[in-house]
């Protein structure tokens, strides 16, 4: 009998953790622990999640290690379950990585007709722990064994909500040294042998909790960090008699490390400002009374309340009432819209004009605003290829200057006669620009922001993966129903043949009962407007890709594509050129066959998008091809996608779209973007699949990236913000590398000293910050 070990899934906030260095240090430190594993950090969320062997480690020395290192931990939650000692145990919160490969029900890529009722597949995979795993070409399993760059940097003190900079601890310990230095520089000009000794004491206060941070880390065997560095330094040029130096080194250390503090503040604002956006208390509908409850404890099937001015608190659906919604918060869209009973609203959103009632269909924790804000987080997790070059390259940098650092110091003094103070001197400044915190953050920083600011636009991105590949994008490739079109098409010509107008769409209207597709609801709308009668076909079928047959009075109907029903009804001279008319004004026409005879034709068109056409004239500005895949035949592709001024692939199969991904995907990368449903193959088989639509299920978890107001010129405005990033990236590595080679060579030849090197790393630090935030700003929907 296979022995069994019972294990923890457990999570803590991690206060000061505000960069992927911090998110180093605790990873690499606390998976040395017994019993530990699948270490997983959010530093958007300030959040540490393991899984924890029971027989093997505790909880409280994962505590002992992360408080060691000079962070906070705080328990969130525990989950318990049996598992095999000898497999790994399965992490709960890998849940988001599990791939959603959705069956090829084509409902809209036919030219009518064929009503593929196949259930979704999903087929869950394994969990990746650094990337969301999609089928796509992303190298994803790459960036498990990067995790961690192994260069552990600063520790950054949590400030509470509430509280300024000032007010913490490193806030106090800058002002206090500060003053230190102002008092000892003041003495100097009146008592020069005391300033000594103030400034080796503003050194010593200074660097005492870097130092216990870097014993720490080392204990953890984590020996090459920056405040070991920077503890040797400072100790190091009080030794050599430079303690005014040594105490302006450690107040400039303590300032960067609070601005960056502040910097990762800042990034996370915007990510908090959505949680504040769903209202924090609910009016619950009980037997005719309203009471005031905690919206967080909403349940499934309750009904609120919802006054005039009031933030929807819950998704839900409405049970009374109409009133215009503004979804802004949530979509982007600034025209509220009216909605009624049976319509589907989000939490956040503000209800503007009439009470409503609406009941509850999320949880709080997977409602629109939550799924959103956890999406974003756990982007973090799916980083990019130049973030995880970055990392290898910094495991290697960073020994390097060290050794570096140890020949400058001995090789001179010893074979050429240089002087030991000052060769010691310019060692420890080398071992000060030997940090590549800058470096480190400036891949993280940038995508951060760019996801943030993404998120408050609607447009969604799994992680730096697909910013990195969306920048690269050569040619979009559009579904047209529901994606380039409203979806929502309507009959605009009853063509009669062998029947009457009305037998025509009673016919079609029988074989197309209880289907939900649109082109049948379409033909339902018109015998409903009509008022024309008629009975359920008995033994209805959907033929994927062709059509839809039944059994109407003893007589067999097929509706569907005319080239499909021509095997089975003769078209004469007047039918076929009926169909061409219609199919060269882009309407999507069925034909309705009754008993071999052909009774009628009907023809659909459901229209593009206002902005479809603006969205392709912005594609082509950016250098990219559009290209539109449809099953629906091509004279009414052609019809569409000459409107629209974009190439256009016809009569496609659900494999054929992806047969031609691939194709295009031989040559350039390829976004292919789709209602996030039926186009489960095609998002699946491009470079970067996105999904259309205002924050479904599927939209936010099966493709790489959603665009939540469902629009097409989010197409380009996503492109765009992806292009920005990557461009804000390379300019901080330039940034990073090319301070650090100017202060490597000016420090090695003495042109500069220890405060110099360390406001070259701190300086760098803050710059490639600072310009990373800027992306905060980034307005997407600019086309100059």
């Amino acid at each position: 009998m296979a022995n069994r070990s019972e294990t923890e899934l457990l999570s803590w906030k991690v206060g000061g953790m505000d960069c992927p260095s911090c998110a180093a240090t605790i990873r690499a430190a606390v998976e040395k622990l017994p019993g530990v594993s699948d270490v997983k950090l959010s530093v958007m969320s300030e959040t540490m999640t393991l899984t924890l062997d029971r027989d093997a480690g505790e909880a409280a020395a994962v505590e002992r290690r992360v408080t060691g290192l000079g962070y906070t931990a705080t328990p969130v939650a525990a989950k318990t379950a049996a598992s095999p000692a000898t497999e790994p145990a399965s992490c709960g919160c890998c849940a988001h990585d599990h791939k959603h490969e959705h069956g090829q029900d084509d409902h809209r890529g036919h030219d009518h007709v064929g009503h593929d009722h196949a259930g979704h597949d999903h087929a869950h995979h394994g969990h990746g722990h650094e990337g969301h795993d999609h089928g796509h070409k992303h190298d994803h399993a790459a960036a498990k064994a990067d995790a961690g760059h192994g260069m552990p940097g600063h520790v950054h003190e949590a400030t509470p909500e509430g509280m300024r900079w000032w007010q913490t601890g490193k806030g106090k310990l800058v002002l206090g040294t500060g003053a230190l230095l102002a008092a000892a520089w003041t003495a100097s000009m009146i008592w020069p042998a005391a300033a000594h000794w103030v400034f080796i004491l503003a050194c010593l206060i200074g660097v005492a909790p870097v130092a216990r941070r870097a014993f720490a880390a080392a204990r953890a065997g984590l020996p090459f960090t920056i405040e070991m560095l920077m503890t040797i330094a400072a100790i190091g040029a009080l030794f050599i008699g430079a303690a005014e130096e040594a105490a302006l080194v450690v107040f400039l250390f303590a300032v960067g490390e609070v601005l960056e503090g502040v910097a990762a503040d800042r990034a996370r604002a915007s990510i908090r400002a959505l949680g504040e956006l769903v209202p924090k208390t609910a009016l619950i509908e009980e037997n005719g009374s309203t009471r005031q409850v905690d919206a967080a404890a909403l349940r499934i099937g309750q009904t609120v309340l919802v006054r005039p001015g009031d933030r929807i608190s819950a998704d839900g659906e409405i049970t009374n009432g109409v009133s215009g919604i503004d979804e802004s918060p949530v979509t982007g869209e600034s025209v509220p819209k009216t909605k009624g009973v049976g319509e589907a609203v989000y939490a956040g959103s503000v209800n503007r004009e009439a009470a409503l009632r609406v009941r509850v269909s999320k949880a709080a924790e997977d409602n629109t605003i939550s799924r959103i804000i956890r999406l974003v987080e756990e982007a973090q997790e799916a980083r990019a290829p130049t973030e995880r070059f970055i990392d290898r390259f910094s495991r290697v940098y960073m020994p390097a200057i060290v050794g570096l650092a140890l020949l400058v110091l001995v090789v001179p003094p010893l074979f050429f006669g240089g002087e030991w103070s000052v060769w010691i001197y310019r060692a420890l400044a080398l071992l000060l620009i030997g940090c590549p915190c800058a470096l480190v953050i400036s891949v993280p920083a940038a995508i951060a922001a760019s996801l943030s600011a993404g998120a408050r636009s609607g447009l969604l991105m799994k992680g730096g993966v697909v910013i990195e590949a969306a920048a690269k994008t050569g040619i979009v490739a559009f579904d047209k129903t529901g994606t380039l079109t409203q979806g929502t098409p309507r009959v605009t010509d009853v063509i009669a043949l062998g029947r009457t107008e009305r037998e025509v769409v009673a016919l079609a209207a029988a074989v197309e009962a209880g289907s939900s597709h649109p082109l049948a609801q379409a033909v339902l709308d018109r015998a409903k407007a009509d008022s024309i009668g008629f009975a359920p076909a008995s033994g209805s079928t959907a033929i994927a890709g062709q059509g839809v047959t039944g059994t109407v009075g003893g007589e067999a109907i097929f509706v569907g594509a005319p080239r499909h029903a021509g095997s089975r009804a003769d078209f004469d001279d007047k039918a076929q050129a009926a169909v061409a008319k219609l199919e060269s004004a882009g309407k999507t026409v069925a034909a309705v066959i009754a008993g071999g005879t052909l009774a009628g034709l009907i023809a659909l068109r459901d229209e593009p998008r206002e902005d479809a056409a603006q969205a392709v004239a912005e594609l082509k500005q950016l250098g990219i091809r559009s290209v539109m895949l449809t099953g629906d035949n091509a004279r009414t592709a052609q019809a569409i996608a000459g409107a629209l001024g974009m190439e256009h692939k016809a009569e496609l199969m659900p494999d054929g779209k992806v047969t031609a991904i691939k194709d295009y995907a031989a040559a350039t990368p390829v976004m292919m973007v789709g209602d996030g449903i039926n186009d489960a193959p095609a998002l699946a088989a491009a470079t970067v699949g996105v999904a259309m639509g205002s924050g479904t299920d599927v939209a936010l978890e099966t493709a790489d990236g959603a665009l939540l107001k469902s629009r097409v010129r989010d197409v380009p405005a996503l492109i765009r913000l992806a292009r920005a990033t990557m461009g804000n990236i390379r300019a901080n590595i330039a940034i990073a590398l090319g301070l650090k080679a100017v202060f490597l060579v000016t420090s090695i030849f003495g042109y500069t000293g220890l405060w110099v090197a360390i406001l070259a790393d701190t300086g760098a630090t803050v710059i490639v910050t600072a310009n990373a935030l800027r992306l905060l700003r980034f307005d997407a929907g600019k086309t100059d």
